[in-house]
């Protein structure tokens, strides 16, 4: 019998010095907070650990969904700026990995949800560039805090999500210059631009800066999956998914 849940892939970290026994190795991670939530909201989590950009295109074949995990802060020279004192050392590897699998995402259609750093990418693979440092955000190192974000009212994210509510977040980094064909769907109380989506396309692009894998709403990670389901009928038939 065949299982007809989605498949979601979620990036992983890319860490020197991961420990596990007696071993001590460069090791691909993922908190299990991710594919937990993927699990929790209908789908089939798959890890995918940084690999060759040019193989980006035939990884998102085989997927029906894809989830760009949070992390490292984004190399400013990505989107042309000089570096921050406070911007943290680049990720060369999983930044050129994971623009690359946004980029094959959004050219196929295959629903897409960036959760912090991977709003920022998607930003970023856009166009667009990023505030570097927002002062007293992520004081406390390691530490999630919470607070509310409000829907902009006739977004994607707002049909998800309609009311504003509290959710968990951890970042010092924020969108700045939106990239190209982007909208803003919801904002902090200080106006950060907490949610941003591709509208009026056929593909399930959204992104967003808090960590819903570190709360209880599973409602966005629920709407990706159902995107994920809806689309891969037509993707199939249309020969771009093996």
């Amino acid at each position: 019998m065949t299982d007809e849940r989605p498949l979601i892939g979620v990036s992983t970290y890319l860490e020197t010095g991961a420990r596990w026994g007696v071993w001590e190795l460069e090791a691909a991670l993922l908190p299990a907070g991710y594919f937990r939530l993927v699990q929790r909201a209908g789908g089939l989590a798959a890890m995918l650990p940084p690999d060759a950009p040019d193989r980006a295109a035939a990884v998102v074949a085989r997927l029906d969904g894809l989830v760009v995990a949070g992390g490292p802060d984004v190399d400013p020279a990505r989107y042309g700026a000089d570096r921050d004192p406070r911007t943290g050392p680049p990720a060369h590897a999983r930044d050129a990995w994971e623009l690359a699998l946004i980029e094959a995402a959004v050219a196929a259609r295959v629903p897409l949800l960036g959760v912090c750093r991977g709003m920022q990418l998607l930003n970023v693979a856009l166009g667009g560039t990023l505030v570097q440092h927002l002062d007293g955000h992520a004081e406390v190192v390691g530490v999630f805090g919470r607070h509310p974000v409000r829907p902009v009212p006739g977004t994607r994210y707002a049909a998800i999500v309609p009311e504003e509510t509290s959710v968990p977040t951890y970042h010092h980094q924020a969108v700045d210059r939106l990239g190209t064909g982007l909208l803003p769907s919801a904002h902090a109380a200080d106006g950060t631009v907490e949610a941003i989506e591709l509208p009026d396309t056929d593909a399930w692009t959204l992104g967003v800066q808090w960590h819903p894998e570190m709360g209880e709403d599973d409602r966005v990670m629920r709407a990706l999956v159902r995107a994920a389901a809806t689309a891969r009928p037509s993707r199939r038939s249309e020969g771009t998914r093996p």
